[in-house]
């Protein structure tokens, strides 16, 4: 056999390789026999990702969750450098002992003008019996008078001076409130359980506002969206019962639901005149996983992995065996 020849046939061979290779492919991934009342479509499983992200500006002094470790919702994951607002909050609290102590003192302002007021009222009212019986000038009358005025201004004064230390006093406080918010910010809590898909700073650098530490990854929010036509997409309705068949894991259908159907088809022509461009229409459709099952499963169904959907049109047509989830 010559050189050329045995070139050939060794092409041959890898093209029915590749051919076979295709057909299983196309095999593997064909529509399954469907009886009435469901429809399926092909789609990968996807997760919901929500970034723990700084409100403040300031440098990571720490950042624990490396890459694919769990963290749970709540639980402190990093901290910024809160030494200067430390400091800002210790002065702040001073300020609120102090503008308490001044609000001591004018409330002792007002209880002395009170006591000036009292005096003065009893010093006119003796004068005014005097000047009655005769005893004492008019002149004397006149200057109590004035006296008692001066007291009640004195104490109308002291009372405003309480209201104004008082004022001082909020103002204060709520400094003290609101450096302590910025300070409970230094720390940067995980908003959900899950786990970290990407580590995004390190500790050391300067974050400004908004800046992203983790990306995390709910596994308690998975779902696959499929496309389904307009004969098929007319007759899904939200919470419609659904299965997720993933081929990673062959004979575990994942209950669901469909949480979504589009209201707008896609794929459309410009302008629909034909039955057979009609027949183009897709709706889209999200299949949201049960979460019961994913929280049983942990880790078992992972983002990205490609399967099939299936959605019961029917509401009294039975799931084949096949797509009958596990301990049912």
């Amino acid at each position: 056999m010559s050189l050329t020849r045995s070139r050939r046939v060794v092409f041959g061979f890898l093209v029915l390789a590749l051919f076979a290779t295709g057909a299983f492919y196309v095999y593997r991934h064909r529509p399954g026999e469907l009886p009435a009342g469901f429809a399926s479509g092909n789609g990968r499983l996807e997760a919901t990702e929500v970034d723990v992200a700084t409100k403040i500006a300031g440098r990571l002094a720490e950042l624990g969750p490396r890459e694919g470790d769990w963290v749970e919702a709540g639980a402190v994951v990093g901290r910024l450098d809160a030494d200067d607002l430390r400091a800002q909050l210790r002065a702040a609290q001073a300020q609120v002992v102090q503008a308490q102590r001044a609000v001591d003192e004018t409330r002792a302002g007002v209880r002395k003008s009170k006591a000036d007021a009292a005096l003065a009222g009893k010093t006119l009212r003796r004068s005014e019996e005097l000047v009655g019986r005769g005893f004492i000038s008019r002149n004397k009358l006149d200057t109590d008078q004035s006296g008692m005025e001066g007291a009640m201004a004195g104490m109308a004064q002291a009372q405003s001076r309480v209201a104004e230390a008082g004022a001082a006093v909020a103002t204060a406080q709520a400094r003290v409130d609101s450096l302590k918010a910025t300070l409970d910010d230094t720390s940067l809590k995980s908003p959900i359980s899950g786990r970290v898909l990407y580590r995004l700073a390190e500790a050391g650098e300067v974050l400004a506002a908004g800046g992203k530490a983790l990306t995390l990854v709910d596994l308690s929010d998975m779902f696959m969206t499929i496309y389904l036509p307009t004969d098929k997409a007319g007759l899904v309705a939200l919470g419609s019962e659904a299965r997720i068949a993933l081929d990673a894991l062959p004979g575990e259908p994942i209950p669901a639901i469909v949480s979504f159907v589009a209201p707008k088809a896609q794929f459309t022509p410009r302008e629909v005149e034909t039955r057979s461009e009609r027949e183009k229409l897709m709706f889209r459709i999200k299949v949201k996983a049960d979460p019961a099952w994913l929280a049983a499963h942990r880790d078992l169904a992972k983002g990205g992995m490609p399967g099939v959907a299936y959605v019961r049109l029917d509401a009294n047509a039975p799931w084949p065996a096949n797509l009958q989830p596990k301990g049912k």
